[in-house]
C-alpha cells in the first residue's frame, strides 16, 4: 500500500529530506551538505548535477531510515531556494563557470549580480514591478536573465531552457519541462489571473521576448497538489524508488513552509502569517483579496491555494548574518549546528545571569546583504557600533546576541510597515531554522508583541513539500485537506509583557543607527560591488 510521502528541501547550503506518513509525523529526515561557489560577496554558484546527486543521496538514506519499501511510497515533492538552473537544449549544464570540480550551470537565489538589470526593469513602472512591491529586486528571475543576456549573450543564445530549482528537480525526476504555478508566479513575473499571463511588452523592451519559451510558456502551469508525472526509471534508481511514484509541482521553499504551517482557506483569521526563518527569513500570508505595498512581494495568485493571492516580505540576511559572524570572530569558526548550539547555550547562561541586557551598548543593522522589506533596497549594508577588542569567546557571545536582537527588531519595523498598509498582524507561524533556536524563536513574541506558533513538527518547510505530495498522489483530495490533516497543533509562546519597555528602548536605538547610515550614505560615494 502506498500510503507515505517523501519531501525533499534543496536550501543554501544543503539538502534535506524527510519520510512522512498520511498524519504529517516524520518517520525519518536526512540532510546532506550542497557544493556551493562564491565568486564574490553578493555572488553564488551551484552544480545543478551536485544538487541532484545530493539529493538522490539523502532520499535513498531517509526511505532507508524509515525501513519503508519502496512501494509504500506514493508522492514525493521538492522544495528549493529560487536559484536558476541554465540547460542546452539537449537538456545537459550550460555552465557560467567550470573547473575541476563540476560545471557550475546554476545562480544562487542570493547572487545580486544583476543588481543594475533590476534597477532598469522597476524604472518600467509595468504591472509586474507594482506586483513586486514597486522594485524588483535582482534575486529574481527575469533580471538574472537579463544580466545574462547583456554580459554572455552566447551562452543566452545557446540556452535550451531556463529552470527555477524547483522545476529543474520535477524535470530530472520526470522527464516534464512543465513548470510549477508557484515558482513562475513568485519569481517569473508570471500573472496567472491575466488571459495572457507573460508581461511581453517589458520582456520585448529588453529584448527577452523569447524568454517565456525557454521559460516553459508551451506548457500550463502546474498548481500546488497536482502531479507534474511519475519518476522515470532512470530517477526511480537514482532515488532508490519505483515508477509508481507521482512528483508534485515543485515550490519555492519558503511557500512550502507557509504551506506546511498556516491555517486553510476558511479557518485561517486575518493577520497570521507564515514566519520561515532560515539563512534569510520571509513573512508569509495570504488572502481573498489582492494587496499592495511599497516592498511586498506579491500579490500572487494561485501561489499556495487556487484563487488565494499570496504576498511575501523579508529580510535577506539573517541566518546568514549570524552564519557570517561565527566565521569571521577569532572564537567563531565553521559556522555547524554544534558551534551555533555552544554559543546559544553561554548566551542562555549569560541571560540567566544578566538578563537580556547583558551586551548594552552594543547596536547592529543587520542589512548585510541589503534590504528587501521594508526599504527595498539590495544596495544597502550592516552596521556595528560599540565594537572593543575583545576577541574572547564572550565577545563572540555578546556579538551574536544582538545580533539575533536587531535581525527580530527589523521584523519588528516590518510588521509596523505592513500595518501602516493595510496588513495588521496577529500571530506569527515560525518554521524553518530559526524554529530550533531558543533565543529567536523567545525574540520573536518578546519584539514584535504577537504570539509566536511554533509547530512541534521537527521540520515544517519539509512538512509542507508532505502536504503537496499528499494532494499530489492522491492520498487526499486537495493540498487544503492534506493540510488539515497533517498540521499538529502548535505550541505557542505568547510575549513577555515585562521586556516591552526594554526592546522599545533597543527599537529607537536602531532607528537611530538607520538614520545615521542614511546621513552617512549622503556623504559617501557608491560601493562598488564585486
Amino acid at each position: 500500500m502506498r500510503d507515505h510521502v517523501i519531501a525533499v528541501d534543496v536550501g543554501t547550503a544543503s539538502v534535506r529530506a524527510g519520510i512522512f506518513d498520511k498524519s504529517g509525523m516524520m518517520l525519518a529526515r536526512k540532510a546532506e551538505p550542497l557544493r556551493l561557489r562564491r565568486p564574490g560577496a553578493r555572488r553564488g554558484e551551484y552544480i545543478s548535477d551536485n544538487i541532484w546527486q545530493t539529493t538522490a543521496n539523502v532520499v535513498r538514506a531517509v526511505r532507508l531510515a524509515s525501513g519503508l519499501g519502496p512501494e509504500r511510497v506514493a508522492g514525493l515533492a521538492f522544495g528549493a531556494t529560487c536559484s536558476l538552473v541554465l540547460i542546452d537544449p539537449a537538456g545537459k549544464p550550460l555552465p557560467l563557470f567550470e573547473d575541476e570540480t563540476g560545471l557550475y550551470d546554476t545562480i544562487a537565489w542570493f547572487d545580486h549580480r544583476a543588481e543594475t538589470e533590476a534597477g532598469a526593469l522597476s524604472a518600467t513602472g509595468d504591472p509586474a514591478v507594482r506586483h513586486s512591491g514597486g522594485s524588483i529586486s535582482p534575486e529574481m528571475q527575469v533580471p538574472k536573465l537579463l544580466w545574462l543576456k547583456r554580459n554572455h549573450p552566447e551562452l543566452y543564445k545557446k540556452a535550451g531552457a531556463f529552470f527555477d530549482l524547483a522545476d529543474f528537480m520535477t524535470f530530472r525526476a520526470t522527464g516534464s519541462r512543465q513548470r510549477s504555478l508557484t515558482t513562475l508566479a513568485t519569481k517569473w513575473f508570471y500573472m496567472a489571473q491575466n488571459a495572457d499571463p507573460w508581461p511581453r511588452a517589458l520582456l520585448e523592451e529588453f529584448d527577452l521576448g523569447d524568454l517565456p519559451e525557454k521559460a516553459g510558456a508551451g506548457l500550463t502551469p502546474c498548481p500546488p497538489g497536482m502531479a507534474i508525472g511519475n519518476l522515470t526509471e532512470e530517477a526511480a534508481d537514482a532515488l532508490g524508488l519505483d515508477c509508481g511514484v507521482a512528483v508534485a509541482a515543485g515550490m519555492v521553499d519558503a511557500y512550502a513552509g507557509a504551506l506546511g504551517v498556516l491555517p486553510q482557506p476558511g479557518t485561517k483569521a486575518p493577520g497570521e502569517l507564515a514566519l520561515i526563518g532560515g539563512t534569510s527569513s520571509c513573512l508569509i500570508g495570504y488572502g481573498p483579496d489582492p494587496v499592495y505595498a511599497k516592498s511586498l512581494w506579491g500579490p500572487y495568485c494561485g501561489a499556495i491555494y487556487a484563487n488565494a493571492w499570496l504576498f511575501e516580505a523579508g529580510q535577506s540576511a539573517t541566518g546568514g548574518l549570524l552564519n557570517h559572524l561565527l566565521e569571521i570572530h577569532a572564537e567563531g569558526g565553521p559556522a555547524t549546528e554544534f558551534r551555533h548550539e555552544q554559543v546559544i547555550a553561554r548566551i542562555q547562561e549569560m541571560i540567566a545571569e544578566a538578563g537580556p541586557g547583558l551586551a548594552d551598548g552594543l547596536d547592529i543593522l543587520p542589512d548585510f546583504h541589503g534590504s528587501r522589506s521594508p526599504f527595498a533596497d539590495p544596495t544597502m549594508t550592516g552596521m556595528i557600533a560599540g565594537l572593543t577588542l575583545d576577541k574572547s569567546f564572550d565577545g563572540l557571545c555578546h556579538l551574536y546576541w544582538r545580533a539575533c536582537i536587531a535581525i527580530v527588531l527589523s521584523l519588528r519595523q516590518i510588521v509596523e510597515h505592513l500595518a501602516v498598509n493595510g496588513i495588521p498582524a496577529t500571530r506569527l507561524h515560525l518554521a524553518g531554522g530559526h524554529r530550533r533556536n531558543p533565543l529567536l524563536s523567545k525574540l520573536y513574541a518578546d519584539v514584535t508583541g504577537l504570539a509566536v506558533h511554533i509547530s512541534p513538527t521537527e521540520d515544517v518547510v519539509l512538512l509542507g513539500s508532505a502536504v503537496n505530495a499528499a494532494a499530489a498522489s492522491g492520498l487526499y483530495p486537495n493540498p487544503e485537506q492534506a493540510a488539515n490533516a497533517m498540521q499538529a497543533p502548535a505550541h505557542v509562546r505568547d510575549p513577555d509583557p515585562a521586556l516591552g519597555g526594554y526592546y522599545d528602548r533597543q527599537y529607537a536605538r536602531l532607528k537611530i543607527l538607520q538614520a545615521c547610515r542614511n546621513e552617512l550614505a549622503q556623504t559617501t560615494a557608491p560601493l562598488r560591488r564585486p
